[in-house]
């Protein structure tokens, strides 16, 4: 499927790039004067609204909001602050989240439930709640169809750069447009990690096709980006329907659905990469391919493997071309395999054939792989059919100073 990308310097862009939405982004007084900090995005009418959710036990108190106003399926509008949290807050950050969605929603005149909210930064502060609720008649002020790069600027934290996505297809004779935003750049991780993202289409779908769709996208890849390994306690995203591009109602199990699926997934994966090529202190950028496992869990089982792996990724950093790492990694990931069937390449480059390494030749050639930005790790296990695959990144010596004074 060939999608369309607008052009950087079009009017609408990322989040409000579909018809009917608009956003606007402030700095309401969380982080230090000058920075934005919080965002709204708001649908001009009401559609179905699709969310996914860290696994991590612990979770912050927008994270428990949003799960139980996706209950109802109905979503208008997004508020979302930088800066903080608002994890581990107990009854007090849950009342401060219920409080901005309230005022939020009785300001569009619509439900509660209708407005969802997001929140990143420091875990363990109270969130300063007065400061929001200043500062939501400025958004709503300040709400345009050109508001989206704002929008996008106020949900960062250590990233060094907003992340945003258009993609257009026609589908069902009408062209859907998905615009999307996201941050992250440290604790990230499968199920999911430290990043919010965010997804608004024109197109007119059902609620379970939409939910089905994201969660498939969000398998192939949010839920396929490593940095560090950690996951957090304020993962989210959700992606808000309006049907406005007036395209025939998309449902599961029909080729507008695949199409559709293939652009949200297609989105999803810009915005992961853009995490992880914004990642702390990231240098390089890696895609690791595992083919001919006897099941999809034990092919991604061995990618994550690798892709966690601090030795090797530390060997990345240092350009330092030792196969071996990866070799070990496969050993020890749990999935049953025969050693004499392992076939390994880097760039493109073969390394391993048979389980064997294919001499100094070769370990010349992968050297110089190493050395750039970008390439992919391919692993054959020669066991089965399945296949899957992860990006990680490298650990660097900027990764431990940014995140050894991460709170000063």
């Amino acid at each position: 499927m060939k999608t369309k990308k607008t052009a950087t310097n079009a009017p609408r862009r990322g989040i409000t790039a579909p018809q009917g939405f608009r956003a606007a982004g402030i700095h309401c007084g969380i982080k230090k004067p000058g920075l934005l900090d919080l965002a709204l995005v708001v649908s001009e009418q009401s559609g179905p609204i699709a969310g996914v959710f860290t696994k991590n036990q612990v979770v912050a108190a927008p994270v428990i909001v949003d799960r139980l106003h996706l209950r109802k399926g109905i979503g208008r509008a997004i508020l979302v602050n930088s800066g903080n949290a608002n994890a581990c807050t107990g009854a007090k950050g849950l009342a401060a989240a219920k409080k901005t969605a309230s005022l939020v929603a009785k300001q569009l005149g619509v439900n509660t439930e209708q407005v969802f909210i997001g929140s990143t930064g420091v875990i363990g502060r109270v969130l300063p709640v007065d400061r929001i609720v200043t500062g939501i008649p400025q958004l709503l002020m300040q709400l345009s169809e050109h508001g989206g790069p704002d929008a996008a600027q106020a949900i960062m934290t250590t990233d060094l750069r907003p992340k945003s996505i258009v993609l257009q297809d026609t589908i069902g004779g009408r062209l859907i447009t998905i615009g999307g935003m996201a941050k992250g750049s440290g604790m990230i991780h499968p199920n999911m990690a430290t990043m919010l993202g965010y997804f608004t289409t024109d197109a007119a779908i059902t609620s379970r096709a939409l939910q089905r769709a994201l969660s498939l996208a969000a398998n192939e890849s949010f839920n396929c980006i490593s940095v560090d390994g950690d996951t957090s306690t304020n993962d989210t995203v959700l992606c808000l329907a309006n049907g406005m591009a007036k395209n025939r109602m998309i449902k599961e199990g029909t080729p507008a659905f695949q199409r559709f699926l293939l652009l949200l997934t297609e989105a999803c994966q810009a915005l992961a990469l853009a995490i992880c090529r914004d990642g702390e202190g990231v240098t390089k950028v890696v895609k690791i391919e595992v083919t001919g496992a006897t099941s999809v869990a034990q092919a991604r089982q061995v990618a994550q493997t690798i892709a966690t792996s601090n030795l090797v990724k530390t060997a990345l950093f240092g350009e330092d071309a030792n196969w071996g790492r990866v070799m070990a990694a496969i050993g020890r990931s749990g999935v049953p395999i025969t050693p004499s069937k392992l076939m390994v390449s880097f760039g493109g480059v073969p390394m391993v054939r048979n389980g064997m390494g294919l001499g100094l030749g070769a370990e010349s050639r992968i050297a110089k792989v190493f050395r750039q930005k970008e390439f992919t790790i391919a692993v054959g296990l020669g066991q089965g059919r399945h296949q899957a695959h992860m990006w990680t990144t490298d650990l660097s010596f900027d990764y431990i100073r940014i995140n050894a004074s991460y709170r000063s």
